[in-house]
């Protein structure tokens, strides 16, 4: 276990302060922002048991060490108790997975056994929220200058797939699968 929890809606609201009042958020920031409210909700009203988690999936967390034939997980900065499935979700977005390729990594998580509607959920919802709070951290770094990427694109790239995500006909549908456990079938 970690001492530590990974909450994203904190998350959320210290990089907003971090940002300050005067930074310039990508067009519509705030109104998602208000819309993933009922994600909160929902994640709040089903609380599942937390597990120890990455909470920074990308791929270049992991490292094949082709010596020794074992794969290496790196730069544990956000790890924390957390629901597991927002690592699933995390990686899912960050290896940009399509939905075939997702539905076997859910299918491999959960031991070859068909996700509930409440877990495909939660996955999708997690990764809206991840695309919501990874854009603050691509403006954090714009704003103090980091060199290595274009991180005002970066951070309006995440920002689009997420309102993409969220302005789905069925996201309001997996918000209250969350809220109400929705079981398969």
């Amino acid at each position: 276990a970690f001492a530590s929890r990974f909450e994203l809606f904190e998350q959320v609201d210290k990089y907003l302060g971090e940002l300050g009042d005067g930074t310039a958020l990508p067009e519509g920031y705030g109104e998602a922002l208000a819309d993933a409210q009922a994600v909160r909700a929902a994640l709040s009203a089903r609380p599942l048991p937390v597990a120890p988690c990455h909470c920074d999936p990308l791929c270049e967390n992991f490292v094949d060490d082709a010596e020794s034939g074992a794969m290496r997980i790196v730069d544990f900065e956000y790890a924390g108790m957390c629901d597991p499935l927002w690592d699933v979700a995390d990686l899912s977005v960050e290896a940009g997975l399509d939905a075939a390729k997702e539905a076997e990594l859910l299918r491999a998580y959960f031991g070859g056994a068909t996700p509930t509607q409440e877990e495909v959920g939660r996955v999708v919802l997690y990764k809206a929220m991840c695309d919501l709070l990874w854009t603050l951290w691509g403006l954090l770094q714009h704003k103090n200058g980091n060199p290595a990427e274009d991180f005002w694109a970066y951070a309006t790239g995440r920002f689009v797939r997420c309102q993409r995500l969220m302005a789905r006909p069925d996201f309001a549908q997996h918000v209250a699968a969350v809220r109400a456990g929705q079981p398969s079938g």
